[in-house]
């Protein structure tokens, strides 16, 4: 697969998460503080889908900068010729208790913001994610290369760093679908 699909499968992904989560935003509030008997309610996922991205955003920003700054000294045409699709290692991420991993107490959801601006926190997020892959037009994101500690992942790049963003909102929908699912059955 070539760089441009796997920017495209990206950026599918990331454009599906703003329609997936609309679903979510508009449940009527009784669905979305619903507490299931085990885990979050609705409004918290979403508050911590947010958080993570926060904290993902860090990490790309920084990696959109050092790629770039490769870009410039490295022949990236000769990188992209030895480039292969590695966004499959990542797949897992999407699926809910696939692994097991503590998140850091900093993505606790707090409830400390009105889910019309968790909605639009995350509207900007996604906007930014997709904005970075405009700048990484060109490939430039494989050149740099991060640890991610989550399902020990080891080195990913700033394109998988975005995909694993993409995933793991993916993964809290099946969650939120859970709790709908406990909620219609009380």
């Amino acid at each position: 697969m070539s760089i441009q699909n796997t920017m495209k499968r990206i950026n599918r992904e990331l454009n599906q998460i703003l329609d997936d989560y609309e679903y979510w935003f508009a449940a009527p509030e009784a669905l979305q503080m619903y507490q299931p008997l085990e885990g979050w309610n609705i409004a918290q996922i979403l508050e911590h889908v947010t958080l993570t991205n926060h904290f993902l955003l860090i990490l790309i920003r920084k990696g959109k900068n050092k790629a770039l700054m490769l870009a410039a000294k490295l022949n990236l045409e000769d990188s992209l010729n030895h480039y292969q699709d590695n966004l499959g290692e990542l797949d897992q991420i999407a699926e809910h208790k696939s692994f097991k991993w503590i998140r850091p107490e900093h993505m606790e959801p707090r409830r400390e913001m009105p889910l019309d601006q968790v909605r639009k926190l995350l509207e900007s997020q996604v906007g930014e994610c997709l904005d970075i892959l405009q700048q990484l037009s060109n490939g430039e994101g494989i050149l740099h290369k991060t640890m991610m500690s989550v399902n020990n992942l080891g080195k990913i790049d700033v394109y998988q760093y975005i995909y694993f963003l993409a995933l793991h909102a993916k993964r809290h929908i099946a969650q939120m679908q859970r709790v709908k699912t406990e909620y219609e059955q009380q």
